[in-house]
């Protein structure tokens, strides 16, 4: 690490769940039913479970280094100019992440709360709490983050309770009514959101205390996240319909807007609002940690706060840029972030540990 920072693997662990939510349980479940229609959660079924799969070589990659970064264990398997070449890779997928992260953040406010206000206000109001929170330390993130699990434990509880009632089963049938290519083809959207955008806890895993025991840390927080896009998913189907939550590029958020109890429970879409700005919040601030720590580590600096501020306003320009409107993103979300994720997150991994074995591990 270029800094002396440690986690405990509660921290680790709470901060892999609330990854895994992040923009997940607003994008995912639109795309996967353009694939799957109303088999759309045996996709996200699927998909948890080779989730779980990719998490365990990411644990058992990491162990093998455990004092080092992946930036820095990239450099060590393959040599320094093939080591420092990967590692720029991997740099510029956490920084792509962290940038189209924060413009799902400027889409969704500008396209469903407040319509009115430009994006790069969004944008820059966003940065500036990323900036501080990066700038205080990964130890500081942690505890924000365990501070912040109840609420949206609670938030996620409440919206099972009011929602359920609500479901109509005859929408998720007739089963398997989609081929297997296009439920095979889904699945793979929940791999590249979240799962293959989990190699980035490979930056923080030398902070662990207990890194024996990561590899549970890993699978266990993961796996819950994927339990919930998993009943989410269901949700959207199964009160929506599948039709419905295909068109509709935040269909969790509309969920919300469903529950009507009495005349004086209403509204209670503001909590799918707060769950997904503080779980999206930790995800675009560990993406964001973890690029400016790998950069400090492939220039060999002792620390990475004076790539915060510059690394922002890049990112802040580049938001406004990466994509053109909705339409194109959830384009780009389903044909091509997946080979992409599936190049940085499986295989250049999975060659690295492949290469590993021929290599006597540095503790």
């Amino acid at each position: 690490m270029v800094e002396n920072e440690k986690i405990s693997l509660r921290q680790f662990k709470i901060l892999v769940f609330l990854f895994s939510l992040g923009s997940t349980i607003l994008i995912v479940p639109s795309v996967l039913t353009g694939y799957a229609h109303q088999d759309s959660w045996m996709s996200a079924v699927l998909g948890v479970l080779v989730g779980g799969g990719i998490l365990y070589t990411y644990y058992v990659l990491g162990n093998r280094y455990p004092n080092r970064t992946l930036m820095e264990y990239s450099e060590l398997i393959l040599g320094k100019w093939m080591g420092k070449g990967i590692g720029f890779l991997f740099y510029l997928y956490f920084f792509l992440t962290a940038t189209l992260v924060l413009r799902n953040v400027g889409d969704f406010i500008t396209t469903i709360i407040m319509p009115e206000t430009p994006i790069q206000v969004i944008h820059f109001a966003f940065l500036l709490i990323i900036m501080l929170g990066t700038g205080m330390g990964l130890e500081v993130i942690a505890r924000a983050a365990e501070v912040f699990l109840p609420w949206v434990l609670l938030f996620v509880s409440v919206l099972l309770i009011f929602l359920v009632p609500q479901m109509k089963y005859e929408r998720l049938l007739p089963i398997f009514e989609s081929s297997t290519k296009a439920i095979l083809h889904g699945s793979l959207s929940v791999l590249s959101i979240p799962y293959l955008e989990l190699v980035v806890f490979l930056m923080i895993y030398p902070a662990i205390y207990s890194k024996l025991k990561a590899g549970k840390g890993f699978v266990l927080g993961g796996s819950f996240g994927g339990l919930i896009v998993i009943t989410i998913t269901i949700l959207c189907v199964a009160v929506l319909g599948w039709d419905f939550t295909e068109r509709h590029t935040f269909p969790s958020y509309t969920l919300a807007k469903k529950i009507h109890l009495g005349g004086f429970i209403q509204r209670i879409e503001v909590l799918v609002a707060v769950i997904w700005f503080v779980t999206i919040y930790f995800k675009l601030i560990i993406c964001f940690y973890s690029s400016v720590v790998g950069l400090a580590q492939l220039l060999r600096l002792r620390t990475y706060r004076p790539f915060i501020v510059p690394s922002a306003l890049v990112m802040f320009a580049l938001a406004y840029v990466v994509y053109p409107n909705i339409i194109y993103f959830r384009d780009f979300a389903a044909n091509t972030w997946t080979p992409l994720a599936l190049t940085m997150g499986f295989f250049l991994p999975m060659s690295l540990l492949i290469v590993s074995f021929f290599r006597r591990p540095s503790r």
